[in-house]
């Protein structure tokens, strides 16, 4: 069976974006082939690659991606994790599934804490979050091409 060719698209692809890259490479490269871009770059969130690193998952190695960089890439899937990202999501041709799922953004959340600890919280459950989610693509397979 191919692999899910899988995107995973936000708004800077700084944050939750290369997350759910991490997990789907982490935990489903059997069946996912995973990929991440934003519509825009904000490079990498370095609070992002410390929780999934505390997670153990190392996303050190990836790097914030526009959109264009993946035009090749024929998707099956296209996951937005953003609003911003999902109403201004591009058309895919070759059909690519898109679904929305919406997860807070820690940056912005972590604007108001009063420490660090408090800030990291907030990565924490959105990487959390995004793990279940990731995880809920167990059974899903490609067609055979």
């Amino acid at each position: 069976m191919k692999k899910l060719n899988v995107l995973f698209l936000c708004t800077g692809n700084s944050c939750r974006s290369q997350m759910a890259e991490g997990w789907a490479r982490a935990l489903k490269s059997d069946v996912i082939e995973a990929y991440s871009a934003g519509i825009e770059t904000h490079g990498m969130n370095p609070n992002a690659v410390k929780v999934m690193a505390e997670a153990g998952v190392d996303i050190s190695g990836q790097r914030s991606k526009h959109l264009d960089e993946l035009k090749d890439v024929p998707f099956d899937v296209v996951v937005t994790v953003c609003g911003h990202a999902h109403e201004n999501c591009p058309w895919f041709p070759g059909g690519a599934k898109v679904i929305h799922v919406g997860f807070d953004d820690p940056p912005r959340l972590a604007k108001s804490a009063r420490t660090e600890e408090e800030a990291l919280g907030h990565y924490r459950r959105v990487r959390d979050e995004i793990r279940a989610f990731v995880e809920k693509f167990e059974k899903l397979r490609a067609p055979e091409k």
